[in-house]
């Protein structure tokens, strides 16, 4: 089987957890790799970091411009029109790589999606659609494309998500996370929503956050 290409940090003994890295539009794998020594877990936690690279495909609201991305955006308004099929199938290809960790020795309950923008609406499809428990969903600046459409598998109705957002985000206007968080909190997710003082991007204040709540999800510390 096929697998998406990723960069991998591998920690220094067998994993016996992982966390799945989804980065955002134009970006690759390298974009979040180097948060990783930055984010220090309890000594219980042997986790792999994988952060795959999407695909290259035309990307609409840029011309056309072929480059690395989870789906097409055909237009940049609040409610933005994105090809659900594609997303979906990105979606699908990061369901393999938790397959893989799997089959690894990782535990489908050891396992974090996290995504960041594009990224994101990605990791929530992943997720949500999954047919085993996973450990988490961390959510970065992003929006929740599929609301209509997602096809939520009772494996994952308890899945601990965490929203982060920028409050001056001018890519993926804070709305849309919140629009996101409602989403959830309706079809009864438990929901742990956080507002920083940031644009499209990540500050050094979410960082022990994201380390503690890891932490949390993958060793239960």
């Amino acid at each position: 089987m096929s697998y998406l290409p990723c960069v991998e940090i591998e920690p220094n003994v067998s994993a016996n957890s992982a966390v799945i890295w989804l980065h955002g539009l134009g970006a690759d794998g390298n974009d979040f790799a180097p948060l990783a020594p930055q984010l220090p877990l309890p000594e219980a936690c042997h986790t792999r970091f994988v952060f795959p690279h999407a695909p290259r495909i035309p990307v609409t609201i840029n011309g056309g411009m072929v480059m690395r991305a989870w789906y097409d955006i055909r237009e940049m308004s609040i409610d933005r029109k994105v090809d659900v099929d594609t997303l979906r199938a990105s979606a699908g290809q990061v369901q393999r790589l938790i397959e893989r960790e799997q089959a690894r020795g990782v535990p489908a309950e050891r396992i974090v999606l996290a995504g960041f923008s594009q990224g994101g609406a990605v990791a929530y499809e992943a997720a949500l659609s999954y047919g085993q428990r996973l450990g988490g969903l961390l959510v970065l600046s992003s929006y929740l494309a599929t609301a209509e459409s997602l096809t939520r598998h009772p494996a994952n109705q308890a899945l601990p998500v965490l929203i982060q957002h920028g409050v001056y985000d001018p890519v993926v206007p804070e709305v849309l996370g919140q629009r996101a968080e409602a989403q959830l909190k309706a079809w009864g997710y438990p929901v742990r929503y956080e507002r920083y003082p940031v644009e499209h991007g990540v500050c050094p204040e979410q960082i022990p956050v994201i380390s503690r709540w890891l932490g949390q999800r993958l060793c239960g510390e």
